[in-house]
């Protein structure tokens, strides 16, 4: 099958672009992807960890390395069923190959965050032709969710990667695309993956979203075709082994997974994640800046062609593809900023082809000069926007950052976005093309840059690495450090040890439970148990954060601060007879 506005066919490559030889209509070449993913790479170190996400999923994989059982997530030191182990697995390999680092552990999901942006170029290509497709994946790659996102260790964006591999590859099929019954196979394939990064959701969005297009494309007769034995087997060939041996280790695994964790957590606020029903609004505008205020401007600059932009049987696949999953999460009584993931790809792909064609009208001869005014207030908006949220910590009343200190962090990106205000129109003027292109470039400077300042503000407070250096200058080898009234996963992930926590079970508790008392009694302390030991051992050192310490003072007048850094504190207590 020939895409619409190509001169190839994908036919032989399902997911990974295919690079043309049509220098007409777009020149490209593999080092375009290349020299940008390897930029992309590079970022992956210049954050620490961040808590407790990034540090939780470094945790589980260090973990299985240390221990050997890759059955059994365990964070702590504890049995943690609450997520399937795929991306654990594929971060613990990362670690044996290049270390525990920042990079390995950022290393599966920033792949899985190249890939969407791959597949949002083939399906770009497919449906409008190569250009489109580059258009597509570069609106995709600078989207600020999809930016920020996809260099995080966390498994939104791996499971936001294998199910839309699936949902493209159950699409070809449908469409006729290719022979045989490959692309069945390959989207029962994906959807095994996609569940074993984060469980029944990889199943459910694959299954739903192709069986509704189906529905809504009268294409009754094709649904029954969804099901295939031998796709059914292929599935469970990569997910079922896992399951079972998980709970032959676990006999409450399966309750525990699927229902508490699963059905439960969807439909209760238990969990305490809990948010309006508008929440993922804010969420999606957000998350598309600035190429949603960009459209504005393209939709006004070409309104006369947008009707005639996109196929009946693309829309509606696009659409319900956003839709169901946009709609999912929104009634779901537990909702996360990452969940909606996998909305963005066919968002990319509308706005992405909306760009080529205002580019494409916009800069064929004879075209009116490039626009000024009411149309250019979305890119002013945005730029505005972006240069306010810059100084905005200069401004916060506790944790800011003094000006004088801060504007060094922040030059390089506010004067990208400057850049943005004007020089796209120039190219446009001077070449009669380019405004995207150009806008990309910025783009993709600006979101780069802001990895720096945006480590810089948040490292003191959003990791545990400031807390693991005190602790390994001022505590002696071997004594260990009580978290009180929280618990830092990146304090053992960096400090390579096992710390005890003292009333911030959270999370761990189902784990906790399971420990043998002696074990649990050491490491998972209350209050009163506490104030015990340190009457029995007479001295401990302690981390906590800045909203405890009036109270660990008032409990243990016996202290001296070792450091801190206004937000988390390292001490020294004594206890005993004049003590607590």
């Amino acid at each position: 099958m020939m895409s619409r506005g190509s001169q190839i066919s994908i036919d032989t490559v399902p997911l990974l672009p295919i690079i043309p030889r049509q220098k007409k209509e777009f020149p490209i070449k593999p080092v375009h992807f290349i020299v940008a993913f390897m930029i992309y790479l590079s970022l992956l170190t210049v954050m620490p960890l961040t808590e407790p996400d990034e540090a939780r999923y470094s945790a589980i994989p260090s973990a299985m390395n240390a221990t050997g059982d890759y059955i059994t997530p365990r964070l702590k030191g504890t049995v943690y069923l609450e997520k399937p182990p795929l991306c654990y697995w594929a971060t613990a390999l990362s670690f044996k190959a290049f270390g525990e680092n920042e990079f390995s552990a950022r290393l599966f999901a920033a792949l899985c965050g190249w890939g969407c942006v791959l597949l949002v170029y083939s399906m770009g290509a497919h449906f409008h032709g190569v250009k489109t497709g580059l258009y597509a994946a570069a609106v995709l790659a600078t989207s600020l969710f999809h930016f920020i996102l996809g260099r995080m260790n966390i498994l939104d964006v791996p499971l936001a990667f294998f199910v839309s591999a699936a949902l493209w590859c159950g699409y070809r099929h449908f469409s006729g695309v290719g022979a045989g019954k490959t692309q069945l196979y390959l989207f029962y394939l994906f959807s095994a993956f996609a569940f074993l990064a984060k469980g029944l959701i990889g199943v459910v969005f694959p299954l739903a979203i192709l069986a509704l297009w189906l529905f809504i494309s009268r294409r009754w007769r094709d649904l029954p075709k969804i099901v295939s034995p031998v796709g059914i087997a292929a599935f469970f060939a990569v997910a079922g082994p896992w399951l079972v041996l998980v709970q032959r280790a676990n006999p409450d695994f399966l309750w525990f997974f699927f229902v508490q964790e699963h059905f439960l957590r969807y439909a209760t606020s238990g969990h305490g994640k809990h948010e309006p029903f508008y929440f993922f609004i804010p969420v999606l505008i957000a998350g598309a800046m600035p190429w949603c205020l960009f459209l504005l401007k393209a939709l006004k600059e070409c309104k006369a062609r947008i009707a005639s932009l996109f196929g009946r049987d693309e829309t509606v696949f696009l659409l319900v593809w956003a839709g169901f999953v946009f709609l999912f999460f929104s009634v779901s009584s537990s909702k996360l900023v990452p969940y909606i993931a996998p909305v963005f790809l066919p968002l990319a792909i509308f706005m992405g082809h909306i760009f080529r064609v205002h580019d494409d009208v916009t800069g064929r001869p004879g075209a009116s000069p490039a626009s000024t005014g009411v149309s250019d207030m979305p890119v002013i908006l945005s730029s505005v926007l972006f240069t306010a949220v810059l100084l905005v910590p200069s401004f916060l009343p506790d944790r800011g950052v003094p000006l004088r200190d801060w504007w060094p962090w922040i030059a390089f990106p506010a004067c990208m976005q400057a850049l943005i205000l004007f020089l796209p129109g120039i190219v446009r003027r001077r070449r009669n093309a380019g405004w995207f292109t150009t806008a990309f470039a910025l783009t993709f400077l600006f979101l780069a840059s802001l990895a720096f300042p945006l480590s810089q503000f948040l490292k003191p407070y959003k990791t545990a690495q400031p807390l693991i250096a005190a602790i390994l200058e001022q505590v002696p080898a071997g004594r260990e450090v009580y978290q009180y009234g929280m618990s830092l996963y990146g304090i053992d992930f960096y400090g390579r040890s096992r710390t005890p926590i003292v009333e911030d079970i959270g999370e761990l508790r189902p784990g906790v439970e399971k420990l043998p008392p002696e074990e649990k009694n050491h490491y998972f302390l209350s209050y009163d148990t506490f104030r015990a030991r340190l009457r029995e051992e007479g001295e401990m050192y302690c981390a906590l954060k800045y909203k405890n310490i009036d109270r660990l003072k008032k409990e243990f007048p016996v202290q001296r601060i070792l450091w801190n850094n206004n937000y988390y504190y390292l001490l020294h207590l004594k206890g005993g007879a004049d003590g607590a």
